[in-house]
């Protein structure tokens, strides 16, 4: 099937890749840009196409994807290669985890200087979520261009939730990462405590499998932990650290207290130092057991 509509997806990451292997499998075309040519290699194999400069991707677009590493480069990007060449006609949908604030503040200006509207869309489920289109999307913006965004990204996401205006799903991804990252967390502090309890850490998992305790983190790190199974990298502490970075800040904006997400920020800094940063979180377990 071929649709009608050409994409252009800028970010061809870890998530980024399998995002637009699906897009393309579903039939549409897609023009890619990353900052590390040598990552477009599978995705041009694929079928996708890579335009001389962002320029020329946003004017043979129709619609924009970001999935990109943080706020300052989505800032960067939207400013410098968006702006320029944006039109009434076209639709931005922000993939990354963007602080809400500045998803505000680049969405109103891309209304204003080119008439261009702007989703934001973070998703969850990492990247088996993505290479099998059972993404979480959590998503702001208008009903219309929400409406639009659903159909697009229908590839990649096993739900889609209207989480409100623009910004809204920043806020909301935030608050799956407080949850994501403590929850992490405890289940390094966990295994480490089982296995020096004597308690054979490996089948902690499918012990707690259907109770109470049981989650998606449980399942996938804590046996990654317990063998200590720390690569391919899946996602990063760095991501983590960077969304619980803002949880805070937005805390202290709103005048709440989030003790337990500033903790656990703590820690993951602290993780970072030691050199962990491009590391998947399975290697937090290293903060309780050194000899992982």
């Amino acid at each position: 099937m071929q649709t009608t509509q050409t994409i252009g997806f800028i970010g061809i990451g870890l998530m980024g890749r399998p995002m637009t292997l699906r897009l393309l499998a579903a039939g549409y075309r897609v023009n890619v840009w990353n900052r590390s040519a040598e990552k477009l290699k599978t995705v041009l194999e694929a079928g996708a196409k890579a335009p001389a400069s962002l320029a020329q991707l946003v004017q043979e677009s129709d619609i924009i994807m970001l999935c990109l590493a943080d706020s300052p480069i989505v800032e960067q990007i939207t400013k410098e290669h968006i702006l320029p060449h944006g039109n009434k006609n076209k639709l931005l949908i922000d993939l990354s985890s963007t602080h809400p604030e500045i998803t505000q503040q680049l969405a109103a200006l891309l209304k204003e200087t080119c008439d261009m509207d702007w989703v934001d869309a973070p998703v969850s489920g990492g990247v088996a979520g993505a290479t099998a289109g059972s993404l979480a999307i959590m998503a702001g913006g208008t009903e219309a261009n929400i409406t639009t965004a659903r159909e697009v990204l229908k590839p990649l996401y096993s739900q889609l939730t209207h989480m409100g205006k623009v910004g809204s799903g920043q806020v909301t991804k935030i608050c799956n990462q407080m949850i994501v990252s403590c929850n992490v967390l405890v289940i390094a502090e966990m295994i480490a405590l089982a296995e020096k309890s004597g308690v054979d850490a490996k089948q902690i998992a499918p012990a707690l499998a259907g109770g109470f305790a049981d989650s998606k983190p449980l399942q996938i790190v804590a046996p990654e932990m317990a063998n200590s199974l720390f690569t391919p990298v899946k996602w990063r502490v760095k991501t983590l650290l960077k969304d619980l970075t803002m949880a805070t800040d937005i805390a202290k904006k709103q005048n709440t207290s989030t003790p337990m997400s500033a903790l656990a920020a703590q820690l993951l800094q602290l993780h970072g130092s030691k050199g962990f940063l491009e590391q998947d979180p399975a290697t937090l377990i290293k903060l309780y057991d050194e000899s992982k």
